[in-house]
């Protein structure tokens, strides 16, 4: 450029002599390079750095203890599962919604952790903490070993307890998403790859079945919401359960209370026919 912006050099503006004129564009494509660039020097999170360790107090022993949970607002989500299982870019944030005592062995959805009667937490001490043997984790995150394990301990204290039936089939639903994380976090060069999958399908299938089973008991006795969720919502739910299932003519009549109900939302009808679609797709094929 001629020196139509020479002497900015005086008052410390030098860097922008050259500066294009008139090409917005090029000085735009400039910035987001340099935005591009920047944005690759920052390190990519990882697992460990959205986990910290915070204090809790048992609420059946009374004794303090330190469990790994997500710091507030660091995970994002990026995507959902016909099932709802929520994802997240970091990490698998179901491995971290069980509060399980590594003292007495009381364990439940962090979400209900605090709500334990005098009478529950005498069932726990009678049938689980006389013969609980102690949780002990070295790592700074939970492998899906560990949280399927926390897991199983939340579903025998809920039910050792009497809690809810949707509670219930809520945990067995968080341990099929559990497994089904697990399986899609080996490697494809893993020896025995292929028996090991099968195997873990087997069993999110099985976690899955009782997840419906306890849901549609729930449905009988239970008031909404029922884990948070509206009536439509968790007929969503029940007809994606019964769509992964194998059970199509349960999963359609779910669907179909969506789709003739007015007051449902678009979201919810897309999610809907989609499962729709899906069982019309395989029983045509």
């Amino acid at each position: 450029m001629s020196d139509v912006l020479s002497g900015l050099e005086s008052m410390g503006l030098g860097n922008l002599s050259n500066i294009e004129l008139f090409n917005d564009k090029k000085q735009k494509a400039d910035e987001e390079k340099k935005k591009a660039e920047k944005a690759k020097e920052v390190k990519e999170l990882e697992e460990k750095d959205l986990i910290y360790l915070k204090n809790v107090e048992c609420p059946c022993c009374g004794k303090e203890f330190k469990e790994r949970a997500i710091r507030p607002g660091k995970a994002r989500m990026i995507s959902q599962d016909t099932d709802l299982r929520p994802r997240y870019k970091e990490l698998d944030t179901m491995k971290y919604n069980v509060t399980a005592c590594p003292v007495c062995g009381y364990a439940a959805l962090t979400r209900d952790f605090t709500h334990l009667s005098s009478g529950q937490a005498r069932l726990v001490k009678e049938k689980i903490s006389m013969n609980f043997t102690g949780l002990k984790y070295d790592g700074d995150t939970y492998s899906y070993d560990e949280a399927i394990a926390r897991g199983k301990l939340a579903l025998v204290s809920t039910v050792v307890k009497r809690g809810k039936i949707s509670e219930r089939a809520y945990i067995c639903l968080t341990l099929g998403w559990l497994t089904r994380g697990k399986a899609e976090s080996i490697a494809e060069d893993v020896p025995g790859r292929e028996a090991m999958m099968s195997r873990f399908s087997e069993e999110e299938n099985g976690y899955l079945l009782k997840a419906a089973e306890g849901f549609t008991e729930a449905l009988l006795k239970e008031s909404f919401p029922i884990c948070g969720l509206d009536e439509y919502t968790f007929f969503y739910l029940l007809s994606a359960l019964d769509y992964e299932t194998g059970r199509y003519n349960d999963a359609l009549k779910f669907v179909e209370k969506i789709l003739i109900n007015r007051a449902v939302s678009e979201r919810i009808k897309d999610k809907a026919r989609r499962i729709k679609e899906a069982i019309s797709e395989i029983r045509s094929s």
